[in-house]
């Protein structure tokens, strides 16, 4: 069981409230007159450079926020979650994404029983059929190879699987397109089928219950499209795989209970891409790499798991975060990849942070008084600059960012990288010293920007598999560190479960074709509308 020690009220809470009576006037400016700041501030972890340095933020700022976190008891809370204790308490569940990509050869116990050798056998059965399929020896019903995968799911069976095979596109397969299907609007599955052939398409049915309304409704729409085409129930067995642990519901649809992957109650969807969940993931860029990128993961959760607050990287970062969303009165922060091929990544961490953290009450059911998750978005650079970079410049919020780069790039072409990183750099030293009136030739007001914005820098060598597992993880850990210290569980979602449960009370109302009188005026208004 979690502690459940309210932030507000611990020693350390009360002493960083006064230091932001000090801090909340002071400028990055004044604090970079320090040579040694960049090296007080940044950390680097095996290919990773991570910069802190342009923060409002000292060494006694620092060390406030570590006592925030030891009397918030988090060492003991990181060491209940790779212990397998049952910290989901709402749903009497552990919490064991880090499991998956745990290569020693230790045990861990979920209600007594060593849950290592199930994953390893889904490891297995994952190569055997990623490399299957790859290879050509697996083929559609008609002998013909497999040329396209699409993996229908909804939300993290859907937002880390896509947001990987764009980011390690470049080590992809040149024979095998990935495409996804999430949304139960017509459109995108209409979209996306009319470019298949169905004799060279295998479909992934990614649902841990096999019940999820949006998955299986695209599922069964998809089913009777292939049907359409071959006449013949026996063909699915070739071209449709659960990633599931409904076996009735899986043999129900009439796919092979042998073609059905596993995952368990302590993976969480949103924490799911390592399990199963990744299988397109390895039938795109190959198992091997898919490994690659769990070793990665599983670097960082050493490091996480075994590093004094004082250079841990994950805790850092969610410190940092907390001293602007609880102090300086945040509510959003932006993700900036200056990197192509992580354009999906601000999107597969606002889910993974807004469905952890987005909770107002607090883990004895009390309603919070403090700020919890904090809005997540971003697009990549330099695309950002031109749109949106206007207002964290000039507007009237402060917006804490993180700023992605790789040092070497992926595709080398002229000058163009050289251009990237300039325009990276230029844009964190710009959101740091602003430019004041005496900076400004002709003196106009309206060329001034007041600066002191914070950012991160985060500069990889080169995206390759293992990097972006690391940055994955470092994400993930940052998200527990802060549930734990705001006192919430960070594992359940319960705020979605509610508007699914209503959806279906409509749904049966408008097959019914009655409206009752229990909605509201505004539902019902809307219900005439639409139906009349």
């Amino acid at each position: 069981m979690l502690s459940k020690v309210d932030p507000v009220k611990t020693k350390s809470w009360q002493k960083l409230l006064d230091h932001f009576a000090e801090m909340k006037s002071v400028h990055m400016r004044d604090l970079f007159a320090n040579d040694q700041r960049f090296n007080d501030f940044s950390f680097q972890f095996e290919d990773i450079l991570i910069d802190c340095s342009k923060n409002i933020i000292t060494e006694k700022t620092k060390q406030l926020l570590i006592g925030l976190a030891k009397e918030c008891n988090l060492k003991d809370s990181i060491d209940k979650m790779f212990s397998g204790e049952k910290i989901n308490e709402t749903e009497n569940r552990a919490v064991l994404h880090t499991a998956l990509r745990n290569f020693s050869h230790d045990p861990i116990y979920v209600d007594d029983q060593d849950i290592m050798p199930l994953i390893r056998d889904v490891r297995k059965k994952m190569r055997i059929f990623s490399d299957a399929v790859r290879s050509g020896e697996w083929r559609g019903y008609t002998g013909k190879k497999i040329k396209n995968i699409v993996n229908i799911g909804i939300g993290g069976s859907h937002l880390g699987p896509a947001m990987v095979t764009e980011a390690l596109k470049f080590y992809g397969s040149e024979d095998i397109k990935v495409d996804f299907i999430s949304n139960v609007d017509g459109t995108e599955i209409t979209e996306i089928l009319k470019n298949l052939d169905h004799e060279e398409t295998l479909f992934l049915i990614a649902s841990k219950t096999f019940t999820t309304q949006e998955t299986m409704t695209n599922a069964y729409s998809v089913r009777e499209w292939f049907l359409r085409n071959t006449r013949d129930e026996n063909t699915i067995k070739k071209h449709f795989i659960a990633l599931s642990t409904n076996k009735e519901k899986v043999e129900e649809f009439g796919i092979d209970t042998e073609n059905m992957f596993e995952f368990w109650d302590f993976i969480g969807g949103r924490y799911s891409l390592f399990s199963a969940i990744g299988l397109s993931i390895a039938l795109y860029i190959g198992y091997d790499r898919f490994e690659e990128m769990m070793s990665g993961a599983s670097s960082i959760d050493e490091h996480f798991k075994n590093t004094d607050f004082e250079n841990n990287i994950p805790v850092l970062l969610a410190l940092i975060s907390i001293w602007y969303i609880n102090f300086f009165g945040t509510d959003s922060e932006a993700v900036l990849p200056y990197d192509q091929y992580l354009h999906r990544f601000p999107a597969y961490l606002q889910q993974a942070n807004m469905e952890s953290n987005g909770k107002s009450v607090d883990r004895e059911g009390k309603t919070l008084n403090y700020s919890t998750g904090p809005v997540i978005w971003g697009e990549p650079g330099t695309n950002g600059q031109h749109s949106f970079y206007q207002l964290i410049h000039q507007g009237t919020r402060m917006i804490p960012a993180d700023f992605l780069v790789a040092k070497e790039p992926l595709n080398r072409i002229n000058k163009h990288h050289k251009i990237l990183l300039s325009n990276f750099l230029g844009q964190t030293e710009a959101l740091m010293k602003g430019r004041t009136i005496d900076d400004i030739k002709d003196g106009t007001p309206y060329k001034v920007f007041s600066g002191n914005h914070p950012t991160n820098s985060i500069i990889y060598d080169k995206l390759t598999p293992n990097t972006l597992g690391k940055l994955i993880a470092i994400y993930e850990h940052k998200i527990f560190v802060q549930g734990i210290i705001w006192n919430i569980y960070s594992f359940d979602q319960w705020g979605v479960e509610y508007g699914k449960q209503l959806a279906n009370i409509i749904q049966n109302e408008m097959n019914d074709g009655k409206i009752p009188e229990s909605h509201d005026c505004s539902t019902k208004g809307l219900l005439n509308h639409l139906m009349g």
